[in-house]
């Protein structure tokens, strides 16, 4: 096999990644040379690469801070509007390269370091992802930052610096085996502590009711430490701030009588209070109520309101002096968005605030928070939705209970009020849950103290006014709206995938790297065939360059022209891996014929990886079927594994059951990166549909209407089972051992739960899944048509770029105007 161009080579012919900044080769060798020495190497000779690494990444960190001083030097005169985005995951990947792209210093860096001697992608793989997340909605956190940075919008991304993130995945023998994240052990170089703006936060304790207000006392305090990153945004001389907090104990020691025991369980205790920023939770869409949680929840919302008032009651740039005290006009200034219900505590919290610290009234504090929070739903699975036990509520957070049962008190007057009489409305839209155990339904909570609510796709949106918060739609209608999520092109186009950047720029420019509908452009090239082969050429490199890092990294030999068929999802029995598989095997039964994390507690998730494995067992090593049919199950996935895979894909899997999946962000990669997508009506892939027509996506399956119609009429998996020959024979071979010789009852709970009670109903999209299977194939062996379709996909992606997502939010629910403005850069006079 041919080797591929490298990145570094292939940048030598591209003007996309920033070809300003050569004339600075000079200076960053002094300044790489100069960090060098900083740490600690003397002689280059004993350097290692991460030692280069560091001293690269602080020299291009050198062209932030300016930029990012000069920003919020901006902000403080300007005074506008500010947007805070709370989230309890940003799953921001490695920042290094994406830095040198928005700041157009790639090309000189590269030039740099190779008159150094050293490998720039050697170096940018030293950098360990900031897995702060579990999957889309983390990742979506971080595209949102990238955009609202490049459209100028005065943004802070607030969230936990965890000790530990998302977990390292090992396969061994087949099964998952979980790893800790230690992604902090060599330092971090993007981020600056500052511990001047350091917060208490409380918890337990009691409240008391004086004739001067309530205090909330004997609580427990730990300390918020803030950690601040710079995020840069396109090409325009901004760097918002992602702030991220860390736990701290207070330092000093209450000892009535001292001994060493005593003191000794003392720094122990310490250590425990820094728990709540030790690990990420590892479940996505699954809800567990454990206290911890609920504490990482608290916290990172209790020190970033704190943060929050105090800069909107500064006056200027670096001053602490009070000069706006006047909290009504708070919402004109401040907006908060709740990336899910995580942040929901947000709401009691600063109703907390303003009336026992500010001394507002109910009635004003009530406008002043649901003015100023908005909320997006990201999930309609039940056992996703975040509902606290009040038990654990009366002892963690007593004065937030007391205030979430008066807004619910009133809320519920307001409802009864509406419809007289009507008690199942009341009990179906009160906060408080009763009947067994009493709990906090924190959706409830957000809708009725927000004055927006978003769904993260059209047909998300449709649905949670339809079904799971059509009691709320019908009392306020115009709080609902829907804003379609997106990615970022620069990390999602430019960064990794610079061939097909280039090829797009030749044709219509570059302006569409901040302006994605200008994709549409391409349309009018369909049918030349100097485009369409360049296109194709691009799309084999990427294959080339994918299977030598297959070959590298996990031993496995693929045949880079045969279809690398994708599928990339979180391990859930929505997603329908399982469909997947039985592809897989149906191809392996007719002798013709790719995967990712699953949470560690969610047991179906790991027998599906399991299967997934086994079923790879058998293909790979039948000499009968030989190169035609590989399966891979590429372990721990991640953003950078992300950024290698989806330039290389040539078909993406979207085949959630219609109606489970709220939107999906990976779709949408794909399709900008040039594969095709297979999928079902579902998320945005309905929006892709229509962007790109239908007719150039590989759509099956039911659709919403189709799942709810089965059903009502009962969904039997034995009828599909019984009359589909393929299937049964699929079925037979996993529950019969074909693919566990040495124990045939592995995979049992697997074929019981798909032919028993499959809530997501696998086998009635089975038959139109695997003839929709045989059109791609067939399609594939014809290069120039699949290609003209993979065009028309790529022009179809405009609409699905994050900065068209963040313009919505910003004017339809933030009232702000995004600018494409630059600002003057640091070394330019003011």
């Amino acid at each position: 096999m041919s080797k591929p161009l490298t990145d570094q080579e292939k940048r030598k012919q591209i003007s996309v990644r920033g070809l300003a900044g050569v004339e600075n080769v000079a200076d960053l060798k002094t300044n790489f040379n100069r960090h060098l020495h900083f740490t600690l190497v003397k002689d280059r000779n004993v350097a290692t690469k991460r030692d280069y690494y560091f001293a690269l990444a602080h020299t291009v960190r050198d062209h932030l801070v300016g930029r990012w001083i000069r920003t919020q030097q901006h902000y403080y005169e300007k005074d506008p509007k500010r947007v805070y985005y709370l989230s309890l995951e940003f799953y921001m990947g490695r920042t290094l390269q994406n830095t040198m792209v928005n700041l157009a210093l790639e090309n000189a860096c590269d030039e740099a370091t190779y008159q150094l001697g050293l490998d720039m992608e050697e170096l940018q793989d030293m950098e360990e992802d900031a897995g702060l997340g579990n999957g889309g909605l983390g990742r979506l956190a971080a595209c949102f930052l990238d955009s609202m940075a490049t459209l100028g919008l005065a943004a802070y991304g607030y969230g936990i610096r965890y000790e530990f993130g998302i977990f390292n995945q090992k396969v061994v023998n087949g099964w998952q085996v979980e790893e800790a994240d230690d992604w902090l052990r060599y330092g971090n170089p993007w981020e600056k502590a500052r511990p001047e703006y350091m917060r208490p936060v409380h918890f337990y304790g009691r409240v008391e009711h004086n004739p001067d207000g309530v205090k909330w006392v004997d609580t427990q305090v730990i300390l918020a430490l803030p950690y601040d990153t710079p995020v840069p945004g396109y090409r325009n001389n901004i760097v918002n701030t992602m702030r991220l907090w860390s736990a701290k104990a207070p330092c000093e020691f209450h000892l009535k009588d001292f001994n060493v025991g005593g003191y000794i369980q003392a720094v122990l205790d310490k250590n425990l209070a820094e728990n709540i920023s030790r690990v990420l939770y590892p479940n996505d869409n699954f809800f567990e109520g454990k206290e911890l949680r609920l504490k990482q929840e608290y916290f990172v919302v209790a020190a970033t309101l704190q943060d929050i008032i105090r800069r909107f009651k500064a006056s200027k740039f670096g001053s602490t002096e009070v000069v706006r005290m006047d909290l009504t006009t708070l919402p004109d200034k401040v907006a908060i968005q709740l990336n899910d219900t995580h942040p929901a505590l947000a709401i009691p919290e600063l109703m907390r605030i303003l009336i026992d610290d500010e001394k507002l009234t109910w009635d004003t504090a009530w406008d002043i928070t649901v003015r100023t929070c908005a909320y997006t739903n990201h999930t309609v699975l039940p056992e996703a939705l975040e509902r606290w036990p009040v038990d654990l509520f009366q002892n963690l957070l007593p004065r937030h209970l007391e205030i979430i049962y008066e807004v619910n008190r009133r809320h519920l007057e307001r409802i009864s009020a509406l419809y007289p009489g009507d008690h199942d409305r009341l009990r179906r839209m009160s906060l408080v849950e009763e009947g067994g155990q009493k709990k906090i339904n924190m959706a409830h909570l957000c809708i009725v103290g927000s004055h927006a609510v978003n769904g993260v796709a059209q047909i998300h949106s449709d649905i949670i006014k339809d079904t799971v918060f059509k009691d709320f739609y019908d009392v306020d209608p115009q709080k609902f709206q829907n804003k379609t999520n997106g990615i970022t092109p620069r990390r999602w186009l430019v960064m990794c995938n610079p061939g097909l950047a280039e090829v797009i720029a030749e044709r219509i420019g570059e302006d569409y790297i901040r302006d994605l509908s200008q994709l549409k452009s391409l349309l009018k090239f369909v049918d030349d065939d100097a485009f369409i082969r360049d296109i194709a050429n691009v799309k084999q490199e990427n294959k080339l360059k994918f299977a030598v890092h297959l070959e590298e990294q996990f031993k496995v030999k693929i045949n880079p022209n045969s279809m690398f068929d994708v599928q990339v999802k979180r391990i859930h029995e929505y997603k329908r891996q399982l469909l997947n598989c039985l592809h897989i095997i149906t191809l392996y039964n007719r002798k013709l014929r790719k995967q990712e994390t699953a949470a560690p507690g969610y047991h179906t998730a790991k027998m599906i990886i399991k299967l997934i494995t086994a079923i790879g067992e058998v293909v790979n090593n039948d000499s009968v079927v030989g190169d035609r049919l590989k399966v891979i199950f590429l372990e721990n996935y991640r953003v950078t594994l992300a950024e290698k895979v989806i330039p290389a894909a040539d078909l993406s899997e979207q085949i959630s059951t219609a109606g489970t999946e709220a939107s999906g962000t990976g779709n949408m990669k794909f399709m900008l990166n040039g594969a095709l997508t297979i999928g079902t009506m579902d998320g945005a892939n309905v929006e892709m549909a229509e962007e790109a027509g239908e007719e150039n996506l590989f759509i099956f399956g039911m659709r919403v209407k189709d799942v709810e119609a089965l059903d009502k009429k009962g969904y039997d998996a034995l009828e599909y089972y019984n009359r589909i020959p393929e299937l049964k024979q699929a079925i037979d071979q996993i529950s019969g051992g074909f693919f566990s010789p040495g124990e045939p009852d592995q995979f049992k709970d697997i074929v019981k739960m798909l032919m028993c009670h499959d809530r997501f109903k696998v086998f009635a999209d089975y038959e139109d899944y695997i003839q929709c299977q045989e059109k791609v194939s067939a399609l594939y062996k014809n290069t120039k048509e699949w290609t003209k379709m993979v065009i028309h996909n790529i022009a179809g992606c405009g609409k699905f770029s994050s900065d068209r997502t963040i313009g919505q939010y910003a004017r339809e629910i933030w009232g702000m105007e995004p600018s494409l403005e630059k600002i003057a850069a640091p070394d330019d006079p003011r």
